[in-house]
């Protein structure tokens, strides 16, 4: 299957609107807040994806930016905390998997520099919630006092172990988006 030349204007037009749906999941996710943040995260993470299923690299890396940005905007700013993880590591991940995939980087490297990445992201959100950021009530519970003092050794075995879980999940949603973009035709 030979790679079909797409106009600049189709490409800008299918990254506006993966960003556009990026946007206002991640603006219902963050406003609603809640368990349901995850799932909102997902949703903006499929959007993002749309453009990368034709092979639009720069237009899938600006959707990413511009969402971002605009999620900032639009009033996330107050509660950027709930946004980090996007902008971190959830955003990139599409984008980091079509290069993998590009670029014919054997799997398991791949795995094992994304798999630094999200736990470093872990890190970050743990140190959020240590320095104050979020969570300031559970600090002095039992719960927190055990789980602080396993947490540099959980982090990274279980962050390693539910990305791998992870990724594997996301390059399936990746098919599964490439086959219903495959449809558009221009």
């Amino acid at each position: 299957m030979g790679k079909q030349k797409y106009s600049r204007s189709f490409e800008i037009a299918l990254s506006a609107i993966s960003c556009s749906v990026a946007v206002l999941s991640l603006s219902m996710g963050i406003f609603a807040g809640g368990y349901f943040l995850g799932l909102w995260y997902l949703i903006a993470i499929l959007a993002l994806m749309v453009p990368l299923s034709k092979q639009f690299y720069l237009g899938g890396f600006l959707a990413y930016l511009g969402t971002c940005i605009l999620t900032v905007v639009l009033g996330a700013a107050a509660k950027f905390w709930d946004l980090l993880p996007f902008i971190m590591f959830f955003g990139l991940h599409p984008l980091a998997n079509a290069m993998q995939i590009k670029f014919k980087i054997n799997r398991w490297v791949a795995y094992a520099i994304k798999a630094v990445w999200f736990v470093g992201t872990l890190f970050a959100g743990y140190f959020m919630i240590l320095y104050g950021f979020i969570g300031v009530g559970f600090a002095g519970s039992q719960t927190y006092e055990n789980i602080k003092n396993y947490i540099y050794i959980l982090i990274p075995v279980v962050g390693a172990v539910a990305f791998l879980v992870y990724d594997y999940l996301i390059f399936r949603c990746q098919i599964m988006v490439n086959a219903l973009i495959y449809r558009i035709r221009k």
